[in-house]
């Protein structure tokens, strides 16, 4: 399979798509996205792993960073993918391989924009931040996204979707004693034991913070469970993963003291933690980029790499085609008209 960047940007899209590429299985796409992009003579292109940085190098006075990851989550019949004149249908086509054609439509035929242009598609997102292609860059080339101004281009409505909440994933444990079924009053059971934990979960109310202006809602859930030895045998240990989705007025270890209270007398591991990110819209080149694409600017529920940005002290916003709510669900989808839109408005911002 190959990519054609001279097809219109749903084309592409759909293109991408029928690539499948869940993550750590990325090396096909990637290889097409570094073929497309090879002949191009006004980018130098880079790759590392399965990841590919493509940059202007014109001396302009300003330089942009646009970025998507390639990667997907697990399939769950739901390709090849589907265009019916309004939708297209199919894993990724929201989360977010619209927005990835959008940046190599933007890629193969900007030679000339008035800002340069860094063009960044990564593997690994969907998966623990050991894996996350953005990382790897910026520990290893970091001057390959040295930048003013960086944009994720995750699904957002077609709108500036700002800041990000933080991600952390405990392992929360119950501790019992074996025994055999027939004579259960000789043992404890830790899945049992974790009926507490349970009802605090279900008691749980979120916070909703108010940040610059923005509402962000946070969720503490039970994901996954694990437990039991054999169907005689009383289990010893109950193991129930959460994921705590934090606002970004909390910092990583606030967010670990919060969840380490939320769950006293309970054994806890932390599995992955990534701070989330303030909406930093009073940087000139965030308010800049907002005023010239318009548009009602919202908080993003979720965690992205506009974090890792921000880290690196990079102002970032979120702007892509797709309804962020139907990322990971069976019928994702993209609206044809936002994959346009968001061309045609990053096409006039870069270059006017």
């Amino acid at each position: 399979m190959a990519l054609d960047l001279t097809a219109d940007v749903v084309t592409l899209t759909e293109q991408l798509v029928n690539f499948e590429s869940v993550s750590r299985h990325e090396q096909g796409i990637a290889d097409a996205v570094e073929a497309g992009l090879a002949d191009l003579a006004h980018l130098t292109v880079t790759r590392i792993g399965n990841s590919l940085v493509a940059r202007t190098e014109l001396g302009r006075g300003q330089r942009v960073v646009i970025a998507g990851h390639l990667d997907t989550v697990p399939l769950n019949d739901n390709l090849p993918a589907r265009n019916d004149g309004t939708l297209l249908h199919g894993l990724g086509s929201c989360d977010m391989k619209g927005g990835v054609a959008v940046g190599l439509k933007l890629a193969a035929e900007l030679t000339e924009p008035s800002r340069d242009v860094t063009y960044v598609f990564y593997e690994g997102e969907e998966i623990a931040s050991e894996f996350n292609g953005l990382r790897i860059i910026a520990e290893q080339q970091p001057d390959l996204i040295a930048c003013d101004f960086a944009i994720l281009m995750e699904p957002s409505n077609a709108g500036v979707e700002a800041g990000c909440q933080g991600t952390l994933r405990v392992e929360v444990t119950s501790r019992g004693e074996r025994a055999h079924s027939a004579r259960s009053w000789r043992g404890v059971n830790a899945i049992h034991g974790v009926a507490d934990l349970l009802n605090r979960l279900a008691a749980y109310e979120a916070r909703t913070p108010v940040i610059d202006g923005l509402e962000y809602h946070e969720g503490l859930n039970a994901v996954l469970i694990t437990g039991g030895v054999a169907t005689n045998v009383i289990p010893d240990e109950c193991v129930v993963t959460v994921n705590y989705r934090f606002a970004p007025d909390r910092t990583e270890a606030e967010a670990l003291a919060f969840v380490t209270d939320f769950f006293a007398g309970y054994e806890i591991a932390v599995t992955d933690s990534a701070p989330g990110a303030r909406p930093g819209l009073d940087r000139p080149a965030a308010k800049a980029f907002v005023e010239a694409v318009g548009g009602e600017v919202n908080p993003k529920f979720g965690w992205t790499d506009v974090a890792r940005f921000t880290a690196l002290g990079i102002p970032a916003v979120n702007y892509g085609p797709g309804d962020p709510t139907l990322a990971h669900k069976q019928e994702e989808y993209v609206p044809l008209e936002e994959i346009r839109h968001c061309e045609r408005a990053l096409r006039a911002w870069l270059g006017a």
